[in-house]
């Protein structure tokens, strides 16, 4: 299943899809959010560039949300990387801290994230990059092209393993 608009019923609530075997629905996780490891392979590529291949990430779960992964800076091409100077707050996780991509003349501002002192619950992720699918070529999990979360605010990767709908799109604000 990819993204699309939420359905509703009155009040605003949004009806959860039905999830099949081996999906999970978004409105099953958790709030406040969570971090666990995944058996999952993640990968991104960009402008042909193999920018991170991992099986050793964790996700973050939370719910009405699509997965964030955080990929250890190990497996990650870190040399195109540079530091960006924005920084936003996640009432789970902390301060972030951002990087952009650069290869030669391109540069994708503040494509890559991260929490170098994250609350205690989020000590696994410390340091772990996660990555905004929407301006990359390919992000995929287990083989598997990703649909950005809508909205463009949220950092979510939807895959055929999640179910929504999605916070991010119109009329979701208040979910």
């Amino acid at each position: 299943m990819h993204a699309r608009e939420g359905v509703s019923f009155p009040g605003s609530h949004p009806q959860p899809e039905l999830a099949e075997p081996g999906q999970e629905s978004v409105w099953d996780y958790p709030r406040p959010a969570i971090a666990e490891p995944t058996p999952r392979r993640i990968e991104i590529i960009h402008r042909g560039i193999g920018l991170a291949d991992s099986r050793n990430a964790w996700r973050t779960l939370e719910t009405s949300h699509p997965p964030t992964y955080y990929i250890p800076p190990s497996d990650i091409a870190m040399e195109y990387l540079r530091p960006n100077p924005r920084r936003t707050l996640c009432e789970w996780k902390g301060q972030a801290r951002y990087f952009d991509i650069v290869m030669g003349d391109h540069r994708v501002e503040a494509a890559a994230w991260y929490y170098s002192d994250p609350a205690p619950s989020f000590a696994r992720i410390k340091d772990y990059l996660a990555f905004y699918p929407d301006p990359l070529d390919r992000c995929c999990v287990d083989g598997e092209q990703v649909t950005p979360q809508p909205g463009g605010f949220y950092g979510g990767w939807i895959s055929r393993f999640e179910v929504g709908p999605f916070k991010g799109g119109p009329g979701s604000r208040f979910w």
